[in-house]
């Protein structure tokens, strides 16, 4: 006889996929629309798409902590910082889109449906411990921002994306890999449990009661977990896609993915590699890479001719900072690593605002570049206003005080000694002092050089108000920023260690 099953409605929790549904259905919600309408409209498609995220993001909010879908969404405090992360970057730069009218991507409702379902992807990557739904996350968000990159419709733009997706295809091989060797090791799949069997006799039960030494699958599956990981946070030696693609995205997007995507990649670091921590030859691997990847960049940075490709570099550096609190890994390293992306995340709002004000069709400065340095020279005496705010932006990203980026780096700096990392912070001293060199350079073409074109318009002609308002919340969060790191690291501390304890 056929015997039924129930699956009882508690095990759902439809509540822990609110957040990501509210993010599908707008999506289809705005695909449906556009077949209604007869011409599009950008405004329309921006504000609704700004609505489902700021729905979404409410929803994240008041989601209560535990299992769900199964058990194969996990709502804790490394879930929801992720993903108000990722939201809140989203809702900040979406704006962006009301500001270039040549932009013919934008009047597009595809865009603004792609660009829900990468939010929603991030989202499904930081909400799981289950190495299958972090892969689809992982490759939901990234084939629709290979869409998105490609959609910009230049020759650089389609370089970028295949480039980004040639990489991103071999990145998504080698989570597919580690999960393998995890799996042939363990028999689980699920983050939980492959802890609890790793974690039993310091793996010495593994090499005593397994004639095939699963101890060797097991630093397979890390060293293609590093592999997978280090592509979407930028580590070297992954990081060489990351300049092309800022070149060819627009400045929306590029700032877009300087923030989101390595959140969702910092957050997915933690639970993995958080397992394998007891692994002397990880900790001896993620100092050499967390070293490189904080110096190599700002060097090529210093050779850079285009701002852009220069945020490019710098991008890739901050993200080796953050990465030193997964070396450390500790919860008080791990809630500085959210502060230090919060901070930057505002300060890389405002700096790629600027660079999309400034945008412009006409090539005046350079035959491949948009954002030459050049560009901005004597800036000061065009656009007043323009030039101070941008160098505020350039001198928080080279961390001087009482500049955001600035207490990131000392929170970090400070957990570092804290643990003994005495030559880790001579590392990050040096490098600050470098990346100094290419953040002032533009201050001195702003401000020191003559100016090429004295047309103040064609830096400030694309300044809509939308625009006006997410540089104000950037300015405000860099400049002010000295008046809540205490409250903001100390609530970030406690959240996380009472996730880890």
């Amino acid at each position: 006889m056929l015997e039924i099953f129930s699956v009882p409605f508690e095990s759902l929790n439809v509540f822990s996929i609110l957040p990501m549904m509210i993010g599908i259905v707008g999506a289809l919600i705005i695909l449906m629309l556009d077949l209604c309408l007869r011409v599009n409209n950008r405004q329309l498609y921006a504000m609704l798409t700004f609505l489902f995220l700021i729905m979404d993001l409410g929803a994240v909010i008041l989601s209560p902590d535990g299992k769900g879908f199964f058990g194969l969404i996990t709502i804790d405090t490394l879930s929801s910082l992720g993903q108000i992360i990722v939201l809140i970057t989203a809702v900040l730069f979406l704006p962006l889109t009301l500001a270039h009218s040549q932009f013919d991507e934008f009047d597009k409702p595809e865009y603004y449906v792609l660009f829900l379902f990468v939010t929603t992807g991030f989202q499904f990557m930081v909400s799981s411990d289950h190495l299958i739904v972090i892969f689809l996350g992982l490759e939901t968000a990234s084939l629709a921002l290979y869409t998105l990159i490609a959609l910009h419709n230049k020759r650089t733009s389609l370089e970028a994306a295949i480039k980004y997706f040639t990489m991103g295809s071999l990145a998504a091989g080698c989570f597919a890999f580690g999960a393998m060797l995890l799996y042939a090791a363990t028999g689980h799949l699920d983050l939980g449990n492959i802890y609890r069997v790793l974690d039993l006799g310091d793996f010495r039960n593994l090499l005593e009661n397994k004639p095939y030494q699963p101890i060797h699958l097991v630093a397979g599956a890390v060293v293609f977990f590093l592999a997978s990981v280090g592509f979407k946070l930028s580590l070297f030696p992954f990081h060489t896609w990351m300049p092309d693609v800022y070149e060819g995205s627009n400045s929306f997007l590029a700032g877009y993915m300087s923030i989101a995507p390595k959140i969702a990649a910092f957050v997915v670091a933690i639970r993995i590699f958080d397992i394998f921590s007891k692994l002397p030859f990880v900790h001896t691997i993620f100092y050499i890479i967390a070293i490189i990847t904080m110096t190599l960049p700002n060097l090529i940075a210093l050779a850079q001719d285009d701002v852009k490709r220069m945020l490019a570099y710098s991008s890739i550096s901050h993200a080796g900072f953050a990465f030193c609190a997964i070396l450390i890994g500790t919860p008080n390293a791990y809630a500085v690593l959210f502060f230090y992306w919060i901070l930057f995340l505002f300060t890389n709002l405002g700096a790629f605002s600027m660079l999309w004000i400034t945008r412009t069709k006409e090539q005046f400065w350079h035959s491949r570049y948009d954002h030459p340095y050049e560009k901005f020279s004597g800036l000061i005496k065009i656009s007043p206003l323009a030039a101070v705010i941008m160098g505020l932006f350039m001198l928080s990203l080279a961390g001087v005080p009482p500049f955001s980026v600035f207490w990131g780096k000392l929170y970090l700096m400070s957990t570092a000694i804290n643990h003994g990392y005495l030559f880790l912070v001579i590392v990050m001293v040096i490098n600050s002092a470098i990346a100094a060199y290419y953040y002032l350079k533009l201050i001195v073409f702003m401000f020191l050089k003559e100016p090429i074109i004295t047309d103040g318009n064609i830096y400030t002609r694309n300044a809509t108000f939308p625009l006006k308002v997410v540089l104000g919340i950037a300015v405000i969060m860099v400049c002010s920023s000295f008046l809540f790191v205490g409250e903001l690291i100390f609530i970030l501390t406690a959240a996380i260690t009472s996730l880890f304890w």
